[in-house]
């Protein structure tokens, strides 16, 4: 992506080198927005909670509401393609390895054999992706700020640290938090690549929404004017309290799941190529209207689900992140592949999907299911 320095500090989370302590700021940009405007404790949730939006999974009107939405009985998963060569941010990797061929065996008189894989990645940060508490955080005066106040830094309250004080995990921000509750939600689809073509705003050709430069690109930022058009065009009940929204913007057709397998090399570059140029998404009004409906979460078929480079603020890096995760709780999945929704003339279906349990986690990778 395209991003500026503030980004790529914000986005890629690249902090392990600082020998900041607890309540003293990053070198850098500072906002002090989260103490001036009192984000912790939390306004949804309450002092100490660690889960945010999950939460609404413990109430079963939620989980009804969701599985009235399924009327043809048919299931369709939404997660991408893990792979060396898809699209990743930034300096993020797949690779993947078979240890052995096979890795062992024959054993006993059945002649088993077996193989493993050997995985180095950003496990949580890379391709279908779910942002957790401990993903983005803000710089302010008093230090880092992440989720219902927490500072990674602080002695009592931070990173789960190992031998010689190595930080080992994110302590009360890991993923497993939300992975205990994990999401039953009624799911909304909005297709911005149908809804802008019928406001003239991209041509009828397009298969995409551009990707915007500036806060005049209406055509790739998404607002929240937008969201409830798309609502009423897709003739379904508006955003409530509990619901999952799914944003198509068209960019992830470049490597979606019915294409990924059958393209070669260069085919997969390209759509990499893409990918680093930034992205079409929500602008901070949509995500702002998000927070005021109290929903579960945002995902899209982009790395951030953040109109970027251009979004409705200048100068921001990807406010939606900050806006609603660390403000709210309210967490994101990204690089779904909405395509298949939209294929299937999905307007709105059950979404079931939890993150791994993986202690400290910044976030998960994983397949969610549609049911509808």
């Amino acid at each position: 992506m395209k991003l500026s320095v503030i980004a790529t500090a914000v986005a890629g989370l690249c902090l392990g080198a600082t020998t900041a302590m607890a309540g003293t700021p990053l070198a850098g940009p500072v906002n002090n927005a989260p103490i001036t405007e009192k984000w912790a404790p939390s306004k949804f949730w309450g002092a100490g909670d660690r889960a945010g939006s999950a939460n609404h999974t413990r109430n079963s009107a939620n989980i009804k509401r969701a599985l009235a939405r399924v009327k043809q009985y048919k299931a369709l998963t939404i997660g991408k393609y893990y792979h060396r060569e898809a699209p990743a941010f930034g300096p993020r990797i797949w690779h993947m390895s078979i240890p052995g061929t096979p890795t062992g065996g024959p054993f006993g008189k059945n002649a088993l054999v077996y193989h493993d894989e050997q995985l180095t990645t950003e496990i949580g940060q890379i391709q279908t992706q779910f942002d957790g508490p401990g993903h983005i955080g803000v710089n302010t005066a008093n230090g880092m700020f992440f989720y219902n106040g927490v500072d990674p830094m602080s002695a009592e309250n931070g990173y789960e640290r190992g031998a010689g004080g190595r930080v080992m995990g994110m302590g009360p921000l890991g993923v497993e938090h939300v992975g205990e509750l994990g999401y039953v939600c009624r799911l909304v689809v909005l297709d911005a690549v149908a809804y802008k073509k019928s406001k003239g705003q991209i041509s009828a050709s397009a298969e995409m929404l551009p990707i915007p430069q500036g806060p005049a690109d209406v055509g790739g930022i998404v607002s929240a004017d937008d969201v409830r058009g798309m609502v009423r065009a897709a003739g379904v009940d508006s955003i409530k309290s509990g619901d999952c929204v799914a944003l198509h913007t068209g960019q992830g057709n470049t490597w979606s799941n019915d294409r990924y397998k059958s393209m070669n090399s260069d085919q997969r570059a390209a759509a990499r190529a893409i990918f680093a140029q930034g992205e079409p998404g929500f602008g901070l009004s949509a995500c702002d209207y998000f927070a005021s409906r109290n929903i579960a979460l945002t995902m899209g078929d982009t790395s951030a689900n953040d109109a970027q480079p251009g979004n409705e603020v200048e100068g921001w890096a990807v406010p939606c992140h900050t806006q609603i995760q660390t403000r709210y709780g309210i967490w994101n999945l990204e690089n779904v592949d909405t395509k298949s929704l939209v294929d299937a003339g999905i307007k709105e279906a059950a979404f079931i999907w939890a993150p791994l349990r993986m202690i400290g986690a910044t976030g998960s990778p994983g397949n969610p299911v549609v049911l509808y």
